[in-house]
């Protein structure tokens, strides 16, 4: 080891003592009240410097250091906490920063553990030891044993050019080689791009409609038509609870219990029982709470009339007496509420909410999990009484620093606020009575309903409500088949489990696929869409590299190159087209680039987009194809509109292509039309079969202009 540094150099930090704080002072903002860690302890918590409530506490552990490289490690690890790295070094590194966030020091010490390890194994016993030749072996090492992204690879780089800067840093420098990537560049020690893994939101998978539909429908049903139920039946549990802890052991109360329990015996009704680990029990304190009796006078009463030895199924509910109001198919969805289901339903109301509001709003699960209660007011009405859209002022973390360039951890108010349609709103009312003003809606301790576990700091962290997702589903599923109504059991999704970045991606999907479409519960995806289009919805409306309307342009280029794929498909099999713009669509569908097996990148994307005139969109609902041209678009309304209105087609448009699919399902349709008409009054029927009538002269004029391929042979 070399001999240590001197201290009149700014960006050196001196050598730490063993009761020195881990994290120092300076670095810590003055509402964070975590404890701080010591130099010495095995244990270094990094909760000190994380702000954002839905974050979880992030813990370095010494154990998984090897011995040989404790000293060592500990001082760099404390360096890279603590100090900045050198302006002159990050000149022309535009992938590293002076200083990074808790996440990524928590990935940089554990790349750093698998090095130590790797050398420890190798025979190497100091840092000092890493040369060129080591750096190259170790390399080669990760390639061959790895399977990771490209994007992961480089981050490792990054965490070990780190490393070398990081230790000439420290009191007491080992003298660590440069790494080879530094000088030769690093695309060499990458995998290829066009083997390497996807990651991001634009490589997440969408929800599947078969699953996002009736995950929708349980979600929105719980906040809009069971929340009342459940929120009455939580009060009454709570109040019934309170009464069981500080009911007195009054004179009588043993035996007014004794002579309850005796009347269901001897009628041979159930008793109210609580299923604890597979073993059915008198529920104590339900029985406390409905005689006025204390729970020791309880548990004396079931001992006197041996309860315990009884089998389980004597023992039954405990019907709570909140009226039922909520309905699924027409009919109550309870007869009554259990004593010892309300927290469980309470857990399931907050993660539909969750998914209502991740789902239909577009923001991204740390910015949901950090709002807070008053975060979306009603509106002032506008002039004349008109009604405003609600606006949700949430914070966001992914991109915020301060003025010094540093990852601020807190978040910083989003500048401009996300739009909200009324099922967020809902769902943000049914938070709102869930937690007292001003706090979380999501707050840990507030959504700790079965008062188990250790409670948490801020925020539901992510991994908790992914885990509170998949309950969530059991439960819907569990219910559809109890209610009868087994076409809304959510089935598994081919992708694996549904967790929280997928819902951005399926909203983006459902927008780019399913224009005017309806997902549950009559929700307009285009509505929204364009609702996303406006000033106010800018933060991501904005086609910005990460926005998300990025994803939505992902999304879109791949439906629209599926699209023109299929229509050449289907022209080459012998299907008939027509209309003003079939020629110039064929000419492009069969030049069309595909994105098979690639990743679509945001800025591919939009170039994709771009070209005016060689884009073909699926408008289902108004039974064509349209090869967007904006010098033809009779949808366009203003210069800057640079995709189609498919909700908004208009007949005789020079953009409309349209095929033999398209004219049976045009016919079928008039038929379900015709149909409809028999059942409803006269001036309906009429519009209905007016509307028949049209579907079936556009197909007949289809069937007049068509031509095929053997036509143009």
């Amino acid at each position: 080891m070399t001999s240590p540094a001197p201290f009149n150099d700014p960006y050196v930090l001196p050598m730490p003592q063993a009761d020195w704080l881990v994290i120092s002072l300076r670095w810590i903002s003055p509402g964070n009240i975590h404890p701080n860690s010591t130099y010495s302890d095995d244990l270094w918590s990094l909760a000190p410097l994380t702000d954002n409530p839905s974050t979880a506490q992030i813990n370095l552990r010494w154990k998984r250091c090897p011995s040989a490289f404790q000293n060592e490690m500990r001082l760099r690890v404390w360096t890279l906490i603590n100090g900045e790295l050198r302006p002159t070094f990050l000149k022309g590194r535009t992938t590293m920063r002076s200083r990074i966030g808790v996440v990524a020091l928590k990935q940089t010490f554990n790349t750093w553990m698998r090095l130590a390890t790797w050398l420890q194994a190798h025979g190497i016993s100091t840092l000092g030891d890493c040369t060129e030749d080591v750096w190259l072996a170790y390399v080669t090492h990760l390639r061959e044993t790895t399977n990771v992204t490209r994007g992961t690879a480089l981050l490792r780089l990054i965490a070990l050019t780190r490393l070398w800067a990081i230790d000439g840093l420290t009191a007491q420098p080992s003298g660590i080689a440069e790494p080879p990537w530094e000088r030769q560049g690093v695309d060499y020690f990458l995998p290829a791009e066009e083997t390497a893994g996807m990651t991001g939101e634009n490589a997440t998978e969408a929800l599947m409609p078969e699953v996002m539909g009736p995950l929708l429908t349980w979600a929105v049903r719980m906040v809009e038509d069971l929340s009342d139920d459940i929120l009455a039946g939580w009060a009454e549990t709570r109040h019934m609870l309170e009464s069981a802890r500080s009911n007195p052991s009054r004179e009588g109360g043993q035996a007014d219990v004794v002579a309850y329990l005796k009347s269901l015996l001897e009628g041979n009704s159930r008793l109210p029982g609580q299923n604890i680990n597979g073993t059915y029990r008198l529920a104590h304190a339900y029985v406390a709470a409905r005689m006025g009796a204390s729970q020791h006078q309880v548990t004396s009463a079931s001992t006197r009339l041996r309860l315990p030895a009884l089998s389980a199924t004597r023992f039954g509910a405990c019907p709570l007496t909140t009226p039922i109001t909520g309905q699924i198919a027409g009919q109550p969805w309870r007869e009554c509420l259990d004593f010892y289901e309300t927290a469980a339903l309470m857990r399931n109301l907050g993660t539909a909410a969750f998914i209502v509001i991740s789902y239909l709003s577009g923001m991204r699960p740390q910015e949901v999990l950090g709002m807070r209660s008053g975060c979306c007011p009603d509106p002032e009405p506008g002039p004349g009484g008109a009604a405003r859209r609600h606006l949700i002022r949430s914070h966001h973390y992914k991109t915020v620093t301060n003025d010094d360039g540093y990852h601020v951890s807190a978040g910083e108010e989003r500048d401009t606020p996300w739009v909200a349609i009324p099922p967020v709103v809902n769902a943000i009312r049914i938070l709102e009575r869930m937690v007292p003003p001003g706090r979380l809606l999501f707050e840990s301790a507030l959504h700790n309903f079965a008062g188990t576990g250790g409670l948490q700091h801020g925020a539901l962290k992510m991994n908790t409500m992914r885990k509170r997702i998949e309950v969530f589903v059991l439960w819907a599923s569990e219910e559809a088949a109890a209610r009868q109504v087994p076409w809304q059991s959510i089935p598994p999704d081919p992708h694996g489990e549904i967790g929280l970045r997928r819902f951005r991606r399926t909203l983006a999907w459902h927008i780019a696929r399913q224009p005017g479409g309806l997902v549950a519960l009559a929700i307009q995806y285009g509505h929204l869409r364009t609702m996303l289009d406006l000033d106010t919805a800018s933060g991501y409306g904005s086609r910005s590299r990460r926005g998300l309307h990025g994803l939505i342009n992902v999304e879109t280029a791949l439906a629209t190159a599926e699209t023109a794929a299929h229509l050449h498909e289907c022209f080459q099999a012998g299907e008939g087209v027509s209309g003003p713009a079939a020629r110039r669509a064929l000419t492009v569908a069969e030049h069309m680039p595909t994105f098979k097996g690639r990743l679509v990148k945001v800025n591919m994307a939009s170039k994709f987009l771009s070209r005016d005139g060689s884009v073909l969109y699926d408008n289902p609902k108004a039974f064509l194809l349209c090869l967007y041209r904006t010098d033809k678009a009779l949808c366009r309304r203003a210069e800057t509109d640079a995709a189609p209105s498919l909700l908004d087609c208009k007949p005789g448009c020079g953009n409309a292509v349209r095929t033999d699919t398209h004219a049976t399902r045009m016919r079928a349709r008039a038929d379900e039309l015709d149909h409809q008409a028999d059942h409803v009054p006269g001036p309906m029927a009429k519009r209905l079969h007016l509307n028949a009538d049209r579907l079936r002269a556009l197909a007949a004029t289809h069937d007049a202009q068509r031509f095929t391929l053997e036509n143009t042979v």
